[in-house]
């Protein structure tokens, strides 16, 4: 069996080595050259892409920001998973929003800005603390404003005057007091049979994702429920196939839904490690219409992203069920370069743990596991 990813980064690296032991080929399309590559060589292989989709049984994708045109072309193939119109709605959060509202689903109250004259009228409908988030090809804190006074009018505007808001609306959200962000990264087949992971909990700095905990701390069981419909919604309107993440803000004993990722996801990193089946072979099961494996949750995990920075030491593996997945990427600032997945039996374990893994991390990089370890000592 054969698949293509459009997309050749780390996401594609991943799926490439859990499919290997399934006797599944990946390989892995630069969508923007359209070359075929080795997903962990990076070396160009001597196919073009009209052959290679021909040649393999699925099509999917590692992120949301492929070319309609390339979308088209698998879809018109009959091996497109998920579906076109999955990933083209991850990848615009009108479309988003307007899904997320047709099944009924809670998410922040919301705007859509077309002009930019409609800009103050839509903040001070929100009220006085509001993100601007870009419809498309935003990411990682990328293609977002805060408003959060007055004086961050002039900013705002600024940034916005050059834009093209009518190809690219700004969806304004009125800014929510949530407790925490967890997420719910499952699967679903051609059948519609789903599983998901137990759900993680998601600390973010400046707009990424740095550390990911599961499962996530003190959650019930109706919660739990919840997310689980939530994500059941979505895929069953999508008609979706493989894995899907879903963000959710925990207000309370509800839950709002902050975005939608129609692919693996970092915040389910942590299931290499950590489950009987990791979120990558989960997609390709999926994919290609095999059973979906157990996700059954072995240990406690954290996922700890590697951002901007390679200077740290790789002795951190002696740690007892510390994993390094390094990306081999050149280093740049606000890079995710790899991570680390620590597993351990209890939380308090966990913490101790990551004690431990602070002796070998430059602090500054990692700003957000010294809180943890307090919180999940008294746990």
């Amino acid at each position: 069996m054969k698949v293509l990813v459009y997309g050749a980064g780390q996401l594609a690296q991943m799926m490439y080595l859990a499919a290997a032991p399934l006797g599944v080929d990946v390989k892995a399309v630069d969508v923007s050259n359209r070359e075929i590559l080795h997903p962990v060589s990076k070396q160009k292989l001597e196919l073009n892409l009209d052959y290679a989709l021909a040649d393999v049984d699925v099509v999917t994708a590692e992120f949301e920001h492929v070319p309609e045109e390339l979308l088209s072309i698998a879809e018109e193939s009959g091996k497109l998973s998920p579906n076109a119109r999955s990933i083209l709605t991850g990848a615009d959060r009108v479309r988003e929003k307007a899904l997320l509202d047709s099944c009924g689903i809670p998410n922040a109250e919301y705007r859509i800005i077309r002009r930019f004259t409609e800009l103050e009228d839509v903040i001070q409908s929100l009220g006085e603390r509001v993100i601007l988030k870009a419809s498309r090809d935003g990411y990682d804190g990328y293609g977002q404003w805060r408003y959060q006074s007055p004086d961050d009018m002039e900013g705002i505007k600024t940034a916005l005057a050059s834009l093209d808001l009518d190809t690219v609306p700004i969806v304004a959200e009125k800014m929510v007091n949530f407790d925490r962000e967890i997420s719910l990264v499952g699967a679903r087949t051609k059948d519609g049979k789903t599983a998901c992971f137990d759900i993680a909990e998601n600390l973010h700095h400046k707009g990424q994702l740095h550390v990911s905990i599961a499962p996530a701390t003190h959650l019930s069981d109706a919660l739990k429920a919840k997310a689980q419909e939530i994500f059941t919604a979505i895929t069953n309107a999508l008609d979706y196939v493989g894995v899907l993440a879903v963000e959710l803000f925990q207000v309370g004993d509800s839950l709002l839904v902050n975005e939608i990722a129609p692919r693996v996801h970092n915040s389910g990193h942590w299931t290499q490690n950590g489950a009987e089946t990791c979120q990558f072979e989960q997609h390709i099961r999926a994919c290609l219409n095999f059973p979906l494996g157990a996700m059954h949750t072995n240990k406690v995990t954290a996922m700890i992203n590697i951002i901007g920075c390679t200077s740290f030491s790789r002795d951190l593996i002696s740690i007892p069920g510390c994993h390094l997945h390094w990306y081999g990427k050149e280093v740049r600032e606000k890079r995710k370069m790899g991570h680390i997945n620590v597993t351990a039996e209890s939380y308090h374990e966990l913490s101790n743990k990551l004690e431990q893994l602070m002796t070998y991390l430059p602090e500054p990089y990692f700003p957000k596991i010294s809180g943890e370890i307090g919180r999940l000592r008294s746990i």
